[in-house]
């Protein structure tokens, strides 16, 4: 991932991002940080980059030409549009750690550090794409917010950690705080290291650690934990009334990834944070027709109410229906139609598969050209983000790429595809027991939506001893 700062002072990010986690990272060739001098760009012979704002005012303005001539010199070393560019300003979204993934999916993020009293407006419309503040609070320059996001972007990126499950587990990530910690010795002024952490019994240290975050969160933020709450519960009940239906939705809520948009007796809706999906299910068509006009505007409100608090659906939001009723209610009310049937299995087992292929390796951007060739279900775009997220493994062949399989953004294992040279030869029962062990590692439930008429891909999933589901689940799409 490559980060490009626009700054006054190129030093003070170099230096502040030159050590620990985010220097080891940068040494490996994991991440790369780019300082851009702005007054290397001016066309003041004196490389004056400020002035007096107009209408009068205390202090001084940065210039609209040597940030946007900087700005443009950026995109065409990098040889593309659109790069998000990130002005560090107090007026902007707060960031949080739902951002900080978001943004680590991108390949290129553009930082814009003000300073003084800011930045003339027609740079501002020209350049950014992004206004964000680390909070209610004002600072002498942007620089320091940039290197507060770009280590928190940075720990995301698969390779900057030493474990890549460890970011996972702590504060934000999730729907709790992170459980307290102990290290070495075992008793420290007077005070011991709870005795289970020192029972080597696994299950009873994963048990503890979960009670304790819960009491802490409750304690610190009871904000979280009635969400926590509130998820749970959502959980619970999709877990009773049908755990292989709704696998997906209770997988999202388990892995923190769910937004609770609407539940109750008549049904429930999420939105998967990461991919932007939803997942609707009612208990009929009335209902289901309810929920959508609750939680959504159609064209005619966003018109007659622009301070509407419904959400809006873009076009290339996603849907996943658990009823065939709701196909109806989607196309009725938003103009979707049914892209996928598909047959849900899951393997609900806690012992690891035998992998009997070893050389599988995570794929980088370097394999995107091949994967678009083979895999014509997903559009560039999202594979390029799996790959950036580290999403998509390789299985090889006397070091030649044999084939693929990836972890979609909503949790589900897919994308599997081995090359036609490398068929019958077990490669697809190596990778896919990879991709269930894995999952299983980071205490998932492995799954998959494999459609309903691929025969060879349910047959897989049976001879892997995956367990379907009895009902179909629909994906669709405007």
């Amino acid at each position: 991932m490559n980060f490009h700062v626009l700054t006054l002072f190129p030093e003070m990010i170099m230096q502040g991002l030159s050590e620990s986690i985010i220097g080891k990272a940068r040494e490996k060739g994991s991440i790369r940080v780019e300082a851009v001098n702005i007054r290397d760009y001016t066309e003041d012979k004196h490389k004056k980059v400020d002035d007096y704002p107009y209408g009068g005012g205390a202090g001084l303005l940065m210039q609209a030409q040597p940030v946007c001539d900087a700005h443009a010199d950026v995109l065409n070393k990098i040889g593309k549009e659109g790069v998000r560019t990130i002005y560090l300003t107090p007026q902007g979204k707060t960031f949080n750690q739902r951002m900080a993934e978001e943004l680590a999916g991108e390949e290129d993020l553009i930082f814009l550090c003000g300073h003084y009293e800011g930045i003339d407006e027609r740079a501002l419309e020209e350049v950014v794409t992004d206004y964000v503040s680390l909070g209610d609070f004002v600072l002498t320059g942007g620089e320091l917010p940039a290197m507060v996001m770009i280590d928190s972007i940075a720990r995301l990126v698969p390779g900057v950690l030493h474990n890549d499950d460890s970011a996972a587990d702590e504060s934000f990530s999730g729907y709790l705080l992170e459980y307290p910690q102990y290290s070495r010795p075992e008793m420290f002024r007077g005070k011991k290291v709870p005795e289970v952490l020192l029972s080597g019994d696994h299950k009873k240290i994963r048990a503890w650690r979960e009670e304790a975050a819960i009491e802490r969160t409750k304690q610190r933020r009871p904000d979280m934990y009635a969400e926590y709450e509130k998820l749970t519960a959502c959980r619970n009940r999709l877990l009773k009334k049908d755990k292989l239906h709704y696998i997906a939705m209770s997988e999202l809520i388990h892995r923190a990834q769910a937004q609770l948009l609407f539940w109750g007796d008549e049904g429930i809706l999420l939105k998967d944070r990461k991919s932007d999906v939803y997942m609707i299910s009612a208990t009929d068509k009335e209902t289901g027709s309810k929920i959508l006009d609750t939680v959504f505007c159609c064209d005619s409100e966003k018109e007659k109410n622009a301070d509407t608090v419904k959400l809006s659906l873009n076009d290339g939001d996603m849907f996943v229906t658990y009823e065939s009723f709701m196909n109806d209610v989607l196309a009725e009310h938003f103009g979707y139609t049914r892209i996928y049937d598909c047959v849900t299995y899951a393997y609900t087992r806690k012992e690891a598969l035998p992998v009997k292929h070893t050389d599988i390796r995570q794929l980088d951007c370097g394999a995107l050209e091949c994967i678009c060739e083979n895999y014509h279900q997903a559009e560039r775009s999202y594979i390029k983000s799996l790959l950036l997220s580290g999403s998509i493994f390789g299985i090889y062949e006397e070091g030649q790429l044999a084939g693929f399989m990836g972890e979609h953004k909503e949790g589900s294992m897919g994308l599997l595809e081995i090359f036609p040279a490398h068929r019958k030869k077990g490669l697809a029962t190596a990778l896919e027991s990879f991709m269930i062990n894995r999952t299983l590692k980071k205490g998932y439930i492995p799954y998959c939506n494999a459609f309903s008429d691929n025969e060879e891909s349910i047959g897989l999933q049976e001879k892997l001893g995956l367990y379907p589901a009895k009902k179909k689940i629909w994906w669709l799409k405007k």
